[in-house]
């Protein structure tokens, strides 16, 4: 049996039962694999069903408007995949007048789809011979081939997309695709995997070698940076003596571009209430002298993939 069948066969057996799995209609598949990027499916499901019941067609979520699409993103985390999302669908809308691109390549024109969802969409939906390359795959076709060249080297990058493209199953590729990503989930694990009910055992290099821990290879990504945030919340009363405050849209670029949050002030280390006291007019206008207490003495901190936020609110 070839590798491509025998990830088939295991697929069939043992594949979860996901909302997905039961339409080939693009606009779910698409949705899907955007809300899944970086997210677990556990965690990315409530938003997928969110997102469906708000938006049932593409075109509903073309006339939403930013602010609820990001609204319904709250959680998710990295939220230009939800503004490449929101232009994604208008550019469906638009210019392709509602009908999701048929091919690999009519896919790759919209917002914020790559390589990898491009191939998922064409080949699950359509059966195009495009093969997906994520990071379940990375482990899988390292480990049974015993490749030690880095997953996020352009060589590597090159090399597995090339490999994984000669592995796709000639026949079914919407099932394999999906099974080959299914299988480095739930059978080939980053961490303690069990191979000895691993149905690509007898041809795994990596077993061979005793060197399953070791793969895939991954480059150390560059030195995360700390951020220093320093959150101003003021309370004040309206004519009616209930208690306001007051929060701002965020401007410019970065990945909080138009959301909402209290007045910030940004400082280079962590900032003591002497600190804050000095500079909170650079960020807030305030008639007198304020009274500033810090909620948090110790900072709540925030890991990013590329940066750390150390955060007080005052």
């Amino acid at each position: 049996m070839s590798f491509s069948d025998k990830i088939l066969t295991w697929y069939h057996k043992n594949k979860r039962d996901l909302p997905w799995r039961d339409t080939v209609d693009p606009y779910k598949i698409w949705l899907s694999e955007i809300i899944l990027q970086q997210t677990r499916v556990a965690q990315g499901m409530p938003y997928y069903f969110k997102f469906i019941e708000a938006f049932p067609t593409v075109e509903d979520l073309a006339k939403a408007e930013e602010e609820r699409v990001l609204k319904l993103w709250q959680g998710l985390g990295y939220y230009s995949r939800a503004r490449n999302l929101h232009a994604a669908a208008k550019m469906v809308v638009d210019e392709f007048k509602g009908e999701f691109p048929k091919t690999y390549e009519g896919l790759l024109k919209l917002k914020g789809i790559g390589d990898y969802t491009a191939s998922a969409i064409s080949s699950i939906c359509f059966n195009e011979a495009q093969a997906v390359v994520d990071g379940n795959v990375y482990r899988v076709l390292s480990r049974y081939f015993g490749v030690a060249t880095p997953i996020n080297s352009t060589a590597g990058i090159k090399y597995f997309k090339s490999l994984a493209q000669e592995m796709l199953h000639s026949g079914n590729r919407r099932d394999y695709n999906q099974g080959i990503m299914e299988f480095g989930a739930m059978q080939c694990t980053p961490q303690n995997p069990d191979c000895t009910v691993c149905p690509l055992a007898n041809g795994c290099m990596a077993l061979e070698k005793g060197t399953v821990k070791e793969l895939p290879v991954k480059i150390k990504k560059s030195k995360i940076k700390n951020r220093f945030f320093n959150y101003l919340v003021p309370i004040g009363y309206d004519k009616g003596h209930n208690k306001i405050t007051q929060l701002r849209q965020r401007k410019g670029r970065g990945i909080w571009q138009n959301l909402w949050e209290f007045p910030l002030l940004e400082t280079e280390s962590e900032a003591g209430l002497g600190q804050i006291y000095n500079h909170f007019s650079d960020v807030l206008e305030f008639k007198g002298e304020p009274q500033i207490t810090l909620y948090n003495e110790n900072a709540i901190v925030h890991k990013l993939s590329h940066q750390h936020l150390h955060t007080k609110f005052g």
